[in-house]
């Protein structure tokens, strides 16, 4: 039986760079990344950008949109995402926003996690569970997003959408 291979093996492999931009995972993507030695070779660094100030002024996210849709949205992780690719100058990266709980917030139920990427696609999922739950989850499917590899069947079976915005 062959091993299974992580994200974390998958990016190193194909050497492009990368870098996060990250919400409601407060830095759990990168800290989950920079346990696999050699990384550093690829990752370029990680933005916690846990309130719309940080995600407006460090990620340049349209402050109009934060106003008028608030951080729980598809576009918002697109443009986090975006952002840290010119902050960093990273190829590829990948972005985390959404409610993390115990209880809604900015409208949306614990558990909505929008995941975007620099190429203007970004996925909704509905994840279950208590906080622990949610961001570990959050981190794995940005993980394996990052790394364009199909999504384990338990993160796969909470994916609601994919929208794009260019």
């Amino acid at each position: 039986m062959a091993a299974t291979t992580s994200p974390s093996e998958v990016l190193l492999k194909k050497g492009d760079t990368i870098a996060v931009a990250e919400s409601l995972t407060g830095g759990l993507v990168c800290a989950t990344l920079v346990q696999v030695p050699g990384i550093s070779e690829i990752l370029r660094g990680g933005v916690v950008s846990y309130t719309n100030e940080i995600k407006a002024h460090v990620l340049d996210v349209d402050r109009d949109l934060l106003n008028r849709e608030g951080p729980v949205n598809g576009q918002v992780a697109v443009q986090m995402a975006r952002g840290v690719a010119e902050l960093t100058g990273a190829t590829h990266t990948v972005s985390t926003t959404g409610v993390a709980g115990p209880g809604p917030a900015d409208g949306f139920d614990a558990g909505t996690v929008w995941i975007g990427r620099e190429d203007g696609r970004a996925t909704l999922f509905l994840f279950p569970g208590g906080r622990e739950n949610i961001r570990e989850s959050s981190v794995l499917a940005a993980l394996h997003i990052l790394a364009e590899m199909e999504l384990p069947e338990k993160l796969a079976k909470f994916r609601q959408k994919i929208e794009t915005w260019k």
